[in-house]
């Protein structure tokens, strides 16, 4: 199928020529339809999977050849980060280059000339505002908005907006909207409290389920088995010979981040933390610096793995096995993108080797681990067991790209047993 297949205004059709899109991917395929079809939708897709363009080509189209009020806001998008609003009202841009639709991206952490350009988007009535909930509400608050022309309600990554306490802000900011709208919510997870807000707000929708997609064969995944004071000694020494490149070091925790960074710096690496405490101009500034080549390393928490795209990242290092599935296929995912190649490596203590299990099991694979170099010291054993006083069911849950491997980079030595793990993977789809 191609993109030309779908009754797309002409518009429309020749921004997605401008911007080279031709074959949909499976999400886009499947809920495009529903979306023009003005029916109510929820959509269980994990992000890389092309969600964002599965929402905004049909939200277009309808608006151009729907009646819809003049001077006012017709549509509403929410996410939950503004990295993520962000990267949406980029593709907005991109989509309605030769479309009539004006948009305003509403959000957090910038100056006072943005919180007056949001506040004339929202009060002159844009056609589309993209928005993160808790900035939107602080405008409903201080100013007299009217919501009575929106047609359109979508909710991008719901089930990261309810768990970062969100669901109290979108059910106020409904109250707002007409209860005659078509609304659509995208969410790679399916728990009850999801199932709980589609109840809530949708009308009989119609649900569209993606399967959650292994990480792509072009991405080298390894381990190095550890103790925990042994992971920043293995970091040095995989920089000791070779200068890092577009590399991002991944940890759940603000303060980690800020740690591993310093001793980075402090080490000569050009290495930058990336985290939500950050002001906007400051993080900003971080991804402008590391895009461009002048920070070699990006520490950061599981912020970037949703909603900031960069084509050429070389190696993904998880400093900590992450708590599910979906946070380890989103990390691994920032590398090997664009059909390039790419590598990541996970550092595994004794206390996160049952963790580290379950995401083999979900990849149906077994991940090469790498020898530690016997300088750094003794490490244990590979023997993954369930945390005393922890049942043998954990709350572990599955939910739901250049590269050149030389120097300090460590290969996978075994090219037999590479390919025998690739006959196991299976193949994501690009996005």
């Amino acid at each position: 199928m191609t993109f030309d297949e779908f009754p797309f205004n002409e518009a429309i059709k020749d921004g997605l020529r401008a911007m080279n899109f031709e074959q949909p991917t499976p999400v886009q395929e499947h809920t495009i339809p529903v979306i023009l079809a003005h029916k109510d939708v929820i959509s269980c897709a994990q992000t890389g999977t092309g969600k964002t363009a599965a929402f905004l080509l049909p939200l277009l189209h309808n608006l151009l050849t729907d009646n819809h009020a003049e001077n006012k806001i017709n549509a509403i998008i929410m996410a939950p980060t503004r990295e993520l609003a962000q990267q949406i009202d980029q593709q907005m841009e991109g989509f309605s280059y030769f479309v009539p639709i004006s948009s305003v991206a509403v959000y957090g952490g910038n100056d006072s000339k943005a919180w007056d350009v949001q506040k004339n988007g929202l009060t002159k009535g844009a056609d589309v505002v993209i928005a993160t909930p808790g900035r939107l509400l602080s405008h409903i608050n201080l100013h007299k908005i009217d919501f009575s022309g929106v047609k359109y309600l979508i909710l991008d990554e719901a089930d990261r907006m309810l768990d970062m306490g969100f669901f109290d802000d979108i059910m106020r900011i409904v109250k707002h909207l007409p209860a005659d709208r078509q609304t659509v919510m995208f969410s790679a997870t399916m728990p009850p409290k999801i199932r709980e807000l589609a109840k809530t707000i949708l009308i009989s929708p119609e649900e569209i389920k993606i399967a959650i997609s292994r990480p792509p064969d072009s991405i080298m995944q390894a381990a190095y088995i550890c103790y925990e004071s042994q992971k920043l000694p293995i970091i040095k020494e995989l920089f000791s010979t070779k200068e890092p490149n577009k590399v991002i070091i991944f940890a759940g925790k603000k303060q980690k981040v800020r740690e591993l960074a310093l001793i980075l710096k402090r080490n000569g690496l050009k290495a930058e933390a990336m985290h939500s405490d950050l002001e906007q101009h400051e993080r900003d500034h971080v991804m402008h610096e590391f895009r461009n080549g002048h920070i070699n390393i990006l520490v950061a928490t599981d912020i970037v793995a949703r909603g900031i795209d960069i084509d050429d990242i070389t190696l993904i290092i998880n400093y900590e096995v992450p708590r599910d599935v979906e946070d380890y296929v989103h990390r691994i995912g920032r590398t090997a993108r664009a059909e390039a190649e790419g590598m990541a490596i996970t550092l595994v203590s004794q206390e996160e080797q049952f963790r580290f299990k379950h995401i083999e099991d979900f990849l149906e694979k077994t991940i090469y681990k790498i020898p530690v170099s016997p300088e750094i010291g003794e490490t244990p054993a590979y023997d993954p067991k369930p945390p005393r006083g922890k049942s043998t069911n954990p709350r572990f849950k599955n939910r739901s790209r250049n590269n050149n491997n030389k120097g300090a980079y460590p290969r996978l030595k075994n090219k037999q047993h590479n390919n025998n793990n690739k006959q196991h993977s299976r193949q994501k789809h690009a996005d």
